[in-house]
């Protein structure tokens, strides 16, 4: 059987933050707390989780900051807590790489379903059976092996790939030059169709970018086109 899901609850709270956590562990899950980012950095280092639900306003350094520090890294999928209201601050959090969110109060049901979707999309570890399974691929200054899901620059420096990342690359590969729309991306790559305020695709494109580009903040591989969605604006061909 599979361990369950570990979450780490950070929220200046208690009341929030015990309560949040006695849910989790109730549906099955096993739940950690913080109080702020400081005790948060100290259980990241002493332990492994599998997501974090994260509170936007905390004492010292509040929760957009260390969501934009951790997004940096994209090792654990973030789900913001935000006061009812706020939608600036969702909007935020969204574009600088948070998973998902929840504005307060909320139902604690809710949560337990967000929490599932997020490790669902999250945790996909299945082989991408696209055209070009078993192909070294050449684009900009990088190669992707397919095989092995390792990208190399000229330098021969590797990066490392999250399953979500390997498979958004490889459908863009597939399809040079063209342009493909959010709902276009999501369904190729995860199979299903996105809701109103779903910001999937374009959390992933921003951490793709981050890894890829050599400036994020003005992309020239994967390019953001107007009102279309997203290209690959690179010449890609196999490498023998």
């Amino acid at each position: 059987m599979s361990e369950p899901p570990h979450i780490l609850v950070v929220d200046d709270h208690r009341e929030i933050r015990d309560a949040v956590t006695r849910y989790l562990e109730k549906n099955g899950m096993r739940a950690t707390s913080a109080c702020d980012a400081v005790e948060m950095d100290a259980k990241l280092a002493n332990g492994q989780f599998d997501l974090i639900v994260l509170d936007v306003m905390m004492p010292g350094e509040d929760g957009l900051s260390v969501c934009r520090r951790l997004s940096a890294t994209g090792a654990v999928p973030i789900l913001m807590l935000t006061a009812l209201g706020e939608e600036t601050d969702r909007i935020i959090g969204l574009e600088i790489g948070a998973d998902d969110y929840l504005a307060k109060p909320f139902n604690p049901r809710e949560l337990v379903a967000r929490i599932k979707a997020i490790l669902r999309r999250s945790t996909k570890t299945e082989p991408y059976a696209g055209t070009l399974s078993g192909r070294r691929i050449a684009f900009a200054h990088w190669i992707l092996d397919t095989d092995s899901r390792v990208l190399s620059n000229e330098d021969g420096e590797q990066i490392d790939l999250t399953s979500a990342e390997f498979k958004l690359l490889t459908v863009l590969l597939e399809r040079p030059r063209f342009v493909l729309s959010r709902d276009q991306l999501l369904d190729l790559t995860a199979g299903r169709a996105a809701s109103v305020f779903d910001r999937t695709i374009d959390n992933q494109i921003s951490r793709l970018r981050r890894k890829i580009e050599l400036d994020a903040s003005r992309p020239r591989i994967v390019t953001t086109v107007r009102g279309g969605g997203y290209c690959l604006a690179a010449d890609v061909h196999e490498l023998s």
